[in-house]
């Protein structure tokens, strides 16, 4: 049990004689798990497509359905966490997640799969917040930083995980398994949850249920409008109904939610005085920054790997392996540095890195490159994040006290997920845009070797497609009774245009990435070097 200290001061936790490091098995498990089932269905998708003869629109919402419940209940279940533990809210989501696994790779339709990772989204929600908020309560403050590096570097390990483990599985044992993996993890973390982690002391104030129903209709519609927007052309979702209304209506129902919050002050389901904490707030919007990074730079890194150099998905995913593996050796270490020097500079000089590898890859993307180009950029941005993940979480979370640690993890993590919906997309508008300027020019370029009757053709095919062309230049066919040596000339000129209008257009995308990242590097020299201060 624990009891509260000094107002602002965590609260002093008996173990029973155990170490507090005896409580991160269970946690850094589910949160492995957690991390991997964000990106490991993505190298799945041509199977799920083929295997339940959908469309990609479809499939697409696998993915969708997971990050939108598992975004949108982060703040709810923090709170729980407050007030009925931080070990049992850690159980059940466990015992939910686990158990969707097995219904995920049971599922007979995609359908079937849709409502299953919905649910799978709920149980990493509720194990999310939990460990953030266990770490912070259990280890004193000289230890903190080294814990949240070893949990910093199971989110930079687990990052690239997902698809190196999806390759492996798709091409051997089947597409079911990318779920019924989780089954022997879960049950070992739920060994482990029961003996090691602690029952701590909980909030029994009463439970905001209007903060809780305006925070999920709100997150709700505006996690989807930005989600999804792009696959709607940001037009007409139901009837009149359209994606800028959606979000619209999402910022007003936060907007109102945030009112009430201020009206309820210490028994909100996000008490507003977390943000009077400089660091906490501050953390928050680098969170949101490193977030969009990650989604910034895989999206159309992957799409690159594999169109315009021809990459299969498996070989493609292990070119960040390297960088995974750096960011899994360092995090520790930028911990454990956090404990000795302000935290806040060990994380700024993560964010210049990350800045400098998406800098660096604007600078060598381009058609014809060798893959191994991409692994020192890769690498750079793996020691970033080993750099950023775990002093960034205890910026956040230092002189939370147990009363509001878990909404406070439970803040930080929406905050995050929600910067990477945005990241997404932005990305995929930038994206288009770019690629509806870039591959015309390609392709003026490229119908040089083309007859002078074939040209205007050729531009015109690629000026149409504009930012939607992103299938590869195999796709471009000459028509029909065109002689053979004319047919060739023309599938080359489509891969050479596709190949140079889509690198350029990815190298430019970076540049929005890197631009983000020194914003996040900004907010972190901006905090305070006493991390458990609180400003007025």
């Amino acid at each position: 049990m624990s009891a509260p200290t000094a107002a602002g001061a965590p609260a002093v936790v008996d173990l029973h004689g155990k170490t507090p490091w005896s409580v991160l098995p269970a946690l850094l498990l589910g949160f492995f798990m957690i991390m991997v089932d964000t990106t490991i269905v993505n190298i799945a998708v041509p199977t799920l497509v083929e295997t339940f003869d959908v469309g990609l629109s479809a499939v697409a919402w696998v993915t969708s359905a997971y990050l939108l419940t598992y975004a949108v209940l982060l703040l709810v279940t923090g709170r729980l966490g407050d007030r009925y533990g931080p070990k049992n809210v850690f159980i059940i989501g466990l015992v939910v997640f686990t158990l969707s696994s097995l219904w995920c790779g049971l599922s007979g339709s995609i359908a079937m799969l849709i409502i299953a990772r919905a649910v799978q989204g709920v149980g990493a929600a509720l194990m999310t917040p939990q460990t953030m908020a266990i770490i912070t309560r259990v280890f004193p403050p000289h230890q903190r930083g080294a814990a949240m590096g070893v949990w910093g570097s199971v989110a930079g390990i687990a990052t690239i995980t997902g698809p190196v483990l999806g390759g492996l599985f798709v091409e051997t044992l089947g597409w079911e398994w990318i779920f019924f993996v989780n089954i022997p993890v879960g049950l070992v973390a739920l060994f482990f949850a029961f003996r090691s982690l602690p029952a701590l002391a909980t909030n029994k104030k009463s439970f905001d249920l209007l903060g809780v129903a305006l925070s999920v209709v709100g997150l709700a519609a505006l996690v989807f409008g930005v989600q999804e927007g792009e696959s709607y052309d940001w037009g007409e979702v139901w009837g009149p109904i359209t994606v800028p209304m959606i979000i619209g209506f999402g910022a007003l129902v936060i907007a109102g939610f945030i009112y009430w919050q201020h009206r309820l002050g210490a028994d909100a389901l996000l008490p507003l005085s977390l943000f009077h904490h400089r660091n906490f707030s501050l953390a928050n919007v680098s969170g949101m920054a490193v977030s969009f990074a990650m989604i910034g730079i895989f999206f159309p890194l992957t799409i690159f790997l594999q169109t315009t150099l021809g990459l299969s998905p498996l070989r493609a995913a292990m070119i960040a392996l390297p960088g995974s593996l750096v960011s899994g050796v360092v995090a520790p270490f930028a911990g454990r540095l956090s404990d000795r020097v302000p935290a806040k500079w060990v994380m700024v000089t993560g964010f210049a890195s990350l800045a400098l590898s998406t800098l660096w890859l604007h600078a060598v993307m381009a058609p014809g490159i060798s893959p191994w180009v991409i692994v020192g950029p890769m690498v750079l941005f793996g020691f970033g994040t080993g750099c950023v993940f775990s002093p960034m979480a205890s910026l956040a979370t230092a002189g939370l006290d147990h009363t509001t640690a878990g909404a406070g993890a439970g803040a930080f993590n929406t905050t995050r997920q929600v910067g990477g919906v945005i990241g997404s997309a932005a990305i995929v508008a930038m994206l288009q845009g770019r690629l509806a300027v870039t591959l015309p020019d390609a392709a003026r370029e490229a119908a040089a070797i083309l007859p002078q009757e074939f040209r205007a053709a050729f531009i015109d095919g690629f000026a149409a497609a504009g930012g939607s062309f992103t299938g590869g230049g195999s796709g471009v066919t000459a028509p029909e009774g065109v002689p053979a040596d004319t047919a060739q000339k023309i599938a080359e000129a489509g891969a050479s245009a596709f190949n140079t209008g889509f690198a350029t257009a990815a190298g430019q995308t970076m540049l929005l990435v890197a631009a983000v990242l020194v914003v996040g590097m900004i907010a972190g020299i901006a905090m305070r070097r006493d991390s458990g201060h609180v400003s007025a």
